[in-house]
């Protein structure tokens, strides 16, 4: 393409409807002289006059005339490609849209986001994945669209957006003998735990602050994920340390949950995602609905527990 403007294409399109050099001017905003310019550099690129005098008037000449049509397709094309996307309508979109979130969020809240998209997108689906690593490279490439959890430490380029926020409780099963006494952190650690690990290395911040008050629980099982604490916990002696939430996620379960007798940071539930998609319409529009949906508190949290709880 070296040699050809493409600047000139808008201008080439106006003079082919206009035929007229004044007239063309004034749509465009220029002098009659900027104009005459314009056209001179088009006569020479096309190596065609484009437009003569005839009499008081100005005529195509035939090569100008074989390719209006296209020209106007093509200025049309480009102004389109510039311009920024139009609004989604959500009535009309059809797509789909894939999150990826742990098995507690999914069974906590799919069916309702699942709901709330239908009822103003029915063209809408979503698929949910499981999450078995913080690996951002799925966001990266568009395999997932979004991913609700806590962000990494390290979160790269990601983009995120708070949703709701969660804590840590303990769970045993229903009349443990933990309950015989006040719940201590020397208490805590003299039962066996089972906890969820993605990585065997990764100290989590109970056993950084038990540490801190030279206590260590005593992990007899590894899962994975926190249903399956959940339910272990439900059929043993074993402890567990989950989010509320998954306990929310799991009614039925004859456990019991109690407050932890060492401090744990709260946790900020977020919506994440690459800055790929930021002007992405379609999915600006999903954010906006899963983050308007949490921020009403549409959905709060006590009408899901039937687990008995203690202080």
């Amino acid at each position: 393409m070296r040699g050809i403007d493409l600047n000139l294409l808008t201008a080439l399109d106006v003079l082919l409807q206009e035929r007229s050099v004044t007239r063309a001017a004034g749509r465009l905003g220029l002098s009659i002289s900027a104009m005459s310019r314009t056209l001179s550099r088009l006569r020479e690129s096309l190596g065609d006059p484009v437009l003569v005098p005839a009499g008081r008037a100005m005529v195509l000449t035939p090569h100008a005339e074989a390719i209006a049509e296209q020209v106007r397709m093509l200025s049309a094309g480009t102004q389109a490609v510039l311009r920024p996307p139009p609004p989604v309508d959500p009535r009309y979109m059809e797509r789909e849209f894939t999150i990826r979130a742990n098995e507690a969020f999914t069974q906590l809240y799919a069916a309702k986001l699942s709901a709330a998209v239908s009822a103003v997108a029915p063209g809408v689906r979503l698929r949910f994945m499981p999450k078995p690593d913080k690996d951002i490279e799925p966001l990266r490439t568009g395999v997932i669209d979004i991913e609700i959890g806590v962000i990494s430490e390290e979160p790269g380029e990601l983009r995120a957006q708070s949703l709701y926020r969660d804590r840590y409780v303990g769970i045993a099963r229903a009349g443990h003998p933990l309950f015989e006494q006040p719940v201590t952190p020397e208490r805590l650690c003299a039962w066996s735990h089972v906890v969820f690990a993605r990585r065997r290395d990764k100290s989590s911040p109970a056993d950084e602050t038990l540490a801190v008050l030279g206590l260590s629980r005593r992990v007899r099982v590894v899962v994975p994920g926190f249903p399956a604490v959940i339910a272990v916990v439900s059929a043993s002696d074993l402890l567990g340390l989950v989010p509320h939430s998954a306990c929310l996620a799991l009614p039925g379960y004859e456990i019991t949950l109690f407050e932890l007798p060492i401090p744990m940071p709260e946790l900020t539930i977020s919506q994440i995602w690459h800055p790929r998609m930021d002007a992405d319409s379609g999915h600006r529009w999903l954010r906006a609905l899963v983050f308007e949906a949490f921020r009403k508190g549409a959905w709060p949290d006590g009408e899901h527990t039937s687990m008995s709880d203690r202080p």
